[in-house]
């Protein structure tokens, strides 16, 4: 079945960085979008980023160009997210996802920024 599972959050400052990371299993990893997505606390949920399967191409949040980038690792099935120039407002779950026949999320990883 299929399985996302997100780590790597945690407490950092304003200002500093974070990588999230997202394994991934039960699916054929490399034919399909990964997606990041976050929920303020309070909110409602915010795309974050995302990468294609072929070549790899990335689109971002205009909150996080610039700061984020997304990766991936066919060989892992891993999916990252490198989060610099962090700011308070990036504070929220971060979750990854992705489809298949049906749509897919884990259950997120904690990033508090002070």
């Amino acid at each position: 079945h299929v399985q996302l599972v997100e780590s790597g959050g945690g407490s950092v400052q304003a200002g500093g960085s974070l990588k999230l990371s997202c394994a991934a299993s039960g699916f054929t990893f490399s034919n399909n979008i990964i997606s990041w997505i976050r929920q303020h606390p309070g909110k409602e949920l915010e795309w974050v980023a995302n990468i294609y399967a072929d070549y790899g191409a990335t689109h971002y949040a205009d909150s996080v160009k610039g700061r984020f980038t997304i990766s991936r690792d066919n060989a892992q099935n891993t999916v990252s997210l490198q989060m610099d120039s962090l700011k308070s407002e990036d504070t929220a779950l971060y979750y990854c996802s992705t489809v298949t026949l049906f749509e897919y999320w884990g259950q997120g990883t904690q990033v508090t920024v002070s």
